[in-house]
Parts: structure tokens; C-alpha cells; sequence
């Protein structure tokens, strides 16, 4: 039993493992502080609420609907915009509620001052979201009377992509299946919707992930996850401003596998997630299963000839393989590109570990197609074909969406997070006919082109700040129009976030798409 001891105005213990079902008491009157309100942080306090604990929302800002709707069900809200330097201590308030435990949205990072009060000066256990929905996944059990399987997708780049794609051939399959986590859709809205589900596909991000399977007081095997399968696609530097370094990145990455109880698909053409599943304490009988480009091996999903192919889940897989789908079908799809394929092999893995058929995966190919902004051609026209992949916010995904094209005017830049862009310019030199910056950090691009490819043409849209993301397009699609020729593509894809210009990811792409349609009509910005 863990147990800590308490020293506010309900004094006693607190017995954390009692905390692990949806239908016990024992959340009755808990004591929970919230840090954050986003679409998550509202998530856990309308849970929270539900359960019968006293809730404590803490932010530093505040939508005034979800604000409107915290007081409608009963928690408490404190907006406090120092919260990121506490120069005066924590809010008084949180000191007077005295809570019992804390559970903090995804963006708060490791080294946020209110975090380290949290867990140092106030010892209190601090768990994510997904430790919490773990707990109460049985609220609404499966026909069988047993809780939601759950299947967990991580990775710098493809997460999304992958789990639409398993959720949608577990669909196709006849199952319950839904997506949920860092996908937009908040776990704990998808264990409380009423009609229950066979399993869920969560996609967990490096910070959902650094908070799951810890141990220490309030932790415990009763918030250990056991996913049913696990994949981590691929790892490249990201998000180090906020895990401290590449090394803490990777470890959280590589929780993703821990307790896996029947497969562990890892990316044959990144070796490190080979090592993960090697490292990883996972159920006994868990099978490893590697998918990639080639032709696959006994336990693997690969390509043969164009062909796609299961090799693990069947009997005779030393001598035979099961053809998932073809390249050439793929391509009719728009679902060709290389690193495409990769989440179609990855997601097949998940599904196929489920006892999804491969004609049942070969038939939900034939209607899926990608979110929007992934990859997306915008127009074709004089031969020159547009292409919005503002999702690829990061080298590693820019490398992949670059991979796909022959001949690139490349639109790229916004906020680095941290990361390099020297070997990205280097490796994709060859394939370029001009550059296009954008966005905050302009200086490391324009290095890193001087260094690499000092006579490549190369344009910066300057002085165009924070909310001016019309603007920065119509200059941005006007340069690469003046560079383009026939046959090739004007690619956004930034490697880089896009708040320092736009509202999101989706925002920018939209914003291209929108430059584009107005320079090929001749409209005038």
C-alpha cells in the first residue's frame, strides 16, 4: 500500500492505491489540484468533479468559456500570470486548499517553478492525465466485464497519421474503437463517453509520456499502464526546450513499451527503437514485430516487389507473407509517400496484433486519406505542384516530407524549439531550387544555408510579426513562385512550430493554401 502522510485540515493518510477503479469511494473528497486548462486540463477537472473530489484549478491564463463552464460544474479557478516565475511563492490559495495530489496538463514542463514546489517543498505525488484515466478506464467495462484495452502510439513524427489509421481498421474490423490522447480527443472524454469502447488508440506525446509508470510516493502499480500493443515510429531531436536534453526525451519516449502485453512494433530503420524494446520490461509473451521499407523478416511488415506484407501474424510466416495492400493502389490514394507507408506498416502491425484481417486492412486503405495539412497538394498548375505539409514541424518530419519530391522551392521556418537544422540543409541540398524563409528564427536557416548550399537562391519574408500570418504567406508564395519551374513543388514544410506567426500548425497551412489559390487567380494581396 502506498501511503503518504497528510498535514491539512484532513489529517491521515491517503491510500493511492485505493485509487484505482472508477466505481471506489475513495476519490469522494479528494483534494486535487489542477495545473492548466487546456482541452486536457478541463478534461481532468470535469472528471474530477464527476468522481466527488474538491477540485483546484491553477493557470496562468484562462478561456473565458472553459472559465464559464469550470464554475457551472464546481471546481474553483485561479489565474495567475506569474505562475511561470512564482516569484512571490504559490498563489495563497493553492497553499490554503492544501491538496491531496496534483495533476498537471501536458505543457507544464519538468523545470515549471510550480511543478518543483509541488514535488519538492510540498512532497506531493503529481501525476498526467493518462495515469488518471488509467485508473478509471473501467467505468464503462467491455461486454466481457473487463476494462478498455488500450493500444499507445508515440514518436516524433507519424503519431497522428498512425493512430487514425489503427483506429480506423479496428473499426473496420466490427470493434469499438476510437482514437484519443495527444490526437485532440482528451482520454478521459473517450473512458467516460457512455457507450463504452473494445479498445482505444491513444497517440501520447514525450510529455504525457514522462509522467506515466513512476514510482515513489502516490504512484504505484495501480497507475502502471499495460497496453495491449505498443509503437514508438521513429525518434529525432524535438521538444528539448522542454525535457532538458535528448537523452530525457528518448527515456520518455521509450515508456511507451513498459508492460506491453502482446506486441512491441518498433521502426526497423531506426535502430533505436530497436533498443527500446530491447530495454523494455514488457508482459511476458510479448512479442517484438519491426516494420520498414524492405523486404520484411519473419516477425516483420514490409514492402516485396510493391507489395505490402504482413510476415508476423500467421503461422507459416518463415515461408509465406500475407499482402496487406500495394504500392500502386497507395499512390491512387495519395498515401505513397515513404514515410506513409511506414505508418500504414506500423498501423497494420497494432491492428493485426488485435486479430484485425488483412482483408479487412486492404479494404479500409481504399477510403482513407490524410488530415488536412499533412502532406496535402494544395494546386497544380504551369507545372508546378503546391503542397501543404504544415505538420511538419520538426527536421525529422521535414526530412521525410522533402524525401518525397525530386525538385523543391522549400518554404520553411517559425520556432526551432531548440533543435538543429544544419544537417537537414545539408542532406537535401541536392534536391533544391531555392529556399523561402519564415518566422522567428530566421538566423540558424540562413546560417545553415550559407554553410551548405551558398549559392542556392534564398529569400526571407522580414519584419512580419505575430498575427500577420496572411501577410507572411502572400510574400512567402510570391518568392517561391519567382523560383518554381515545371515540375517542380513548392513544399511547406516549416520544421519548425508556428506560434511565433500563426495560431497553430493548421493555421499556417490554411494560411498557405490561401496564398496560393490567390496568386494562381492573379488576385493582388
Amino acid at each position: 500500500m502506498v501511503e503518504r502522510q497528510l498535514t491539512g485540515r484532513h489529517a491521515g493518510a491517503v491510500d493511492f492505491e485505493a485509487l484505482n477503479s472508477w466505481h471506489t469511494d475513495a476519490w469522494k473528497g479528494l483534494r486535487v489540484a489542477v495545473f492548466g486548462l487546456g482541452k486536457t486540463g478541463f478534461s481532468v477537472a470535469d472528471t474530477l468533479v464527476e468522481l466527488g473530489s474538491e477540485v483546484l484549478v491553477i493557470t496562468q491564463q484562462a478561456d473565458d468559456e472553459r472559465a464559464r463552464l469550470l464554475e457551472v460544474i464546481g471546481a474553483e479557478l485561479v489565474v495567475d500570470e506569474s505562475l511561470d516565475v512564482l516569484a512571490g511563492g504559490p498563489p495563497q490559495r493553492l497553499l490554503d486548499f492544501d491538496p491531496q495530489l496534483v495533476v498537471a496538463n501536458p505543457g507544464f514542463p519538468p523545470s515549471h517553478p510550480l511543478l518543483q514546489w509541488a514535488e519538492g517543498e510540498a512532497a506531493l505525488p503529481v501525476w498526467g492525465d493518462i495515469e488518471l484515466a488509467w485508473r478509471l478506464r473501467d467505468k464503462v467495462a467491455r461486454p466481457d466485464g473487463t476494462p478498455v484495452e488500450w493500444i499507445t502510439i508515440t514518436g516524433t513524427n507519424g503519431k497522428t497519421t498512425t493512430t487514425q489509421l489503427t483506429a480506423t481498421f479496428l473499426a473496420a474490423a466490427g470493434l469499438r474503437a476510437a482514437p484519443a490522447g495527444n490526437i485532440g480527443i482528451p482520454v478521459l472524454d473517450a473512458i467516460r463517453d457512455p457507450q463504452g469502447f473494445d479498445v482505444l488508440v491513444i497517440e501520447l506525446s514525450s510529455h504525457q509520456l514522462h509522467r506515466i509508470n513512476l514510482t515513489g510516493d502516490g504512484h504505484g502499480p495501480a497507475g502502471e499502464l499495460h497496453p495491449y500493443a505498443s509503437v514508438c515510429l521513429n525518434i529525432a531531436e524535438d521538444h528539448l526546450e522542454w525535457h532538458g536534453s535528448f537523452e530525457a526525451y528518448r527515456a520518455a519516449k521509450a515508456k511507451v513499451y513498459d508492460n506491453t502485453k502482446v506486441a512491441c512494433v518498433y521502426n526497423k530503420a531506426d535502430e533505436v527503437t530497436m533498443r527500446m524494446v530491447e530495454d523494455a520490461d514488457v508482459e511476458e509473451g510479448a512479442r517484438a514485430i519491426g516494420f520498414g521499407l524492405g523486404v520484411p523478416g519473419p516477425s516483420d511488415f514490409g514492402v516485396i516487389e510493391g507489395i505490402l506484407v504482413d510476415r508476423a501474424f500467421l503461422d507459416e510466416r518463415h515461408h509465406t507473407a500475407l499482402e496487406l495492400t500495394t504500392v500502386d493502389e497507395l499512390t491512387a490514394a495519395g498515401l505513397s509517400a515513404p514515410h506513409v507507408i511506414a505508418n500504414i506498416l506500423a498501423a497494420a502491425a497494432l491492428a493485426r496484433s488485435y486479430g484485425v484481417e488483412t482483408g479487412v486492412i486492404h479494404e479500409a486503405l481504399k477510403t482513407f486519406r490524410l488530415d488536412a495539412h499533412r502532406i496535402e497538394t494544395v494546386a497544380v498548375a504551369d507545372g508546378v505542384t503546391w503542397v501543404d505539409d504544415s505538420k511538419a514541424t520538426n527536421p525529422h518530419s521535414a526530412d521525410a516530407s522533402l524525401k518525397a519530391f525530386p525538385s523543391v522551392v522549400w518554404v520553411v521556418g517559425g520556432l526551432l524549439k531548440g533543435v538543429e537544422v544544419d544537417e537537414l540543409v545539408a542532406a537535401h541540398v541536392e534536391r533544391l531550387r531555392g529556399a523561402v524563409l519564415i518566422g522567428a528564427n530566421r538566423d540558424e536557416l540562413r546560417a545553415a544555408f550559407q554553410k551548405h548550399a551558398p549559392e542556392l537562391p534564398l529569400f526571407e519574408v522580414e519584419g512580419i510579426g505575430a498575427g500577420k500570418g496572411a501577410a507572411v504567406m502572400d510574400a512567402a508564395v510570391r518568392f517561391a513562385a519567382s523560383l518554381a519551374r515545371d515540375g517542380d513543388t513548392v513544399l511547406l514544410a516549416p520544421s519548425a512550430a508556428s506560434m511565433d506567426q500563426f495560431t497553430d500548425y493548421a493555421d499556417r497551412g490554411k494560411r498557405f493554401a490561401e496564398a496560393v489559390r490567390k496568386h494562381l487567380s492573379g488576385e493582388q494581396p
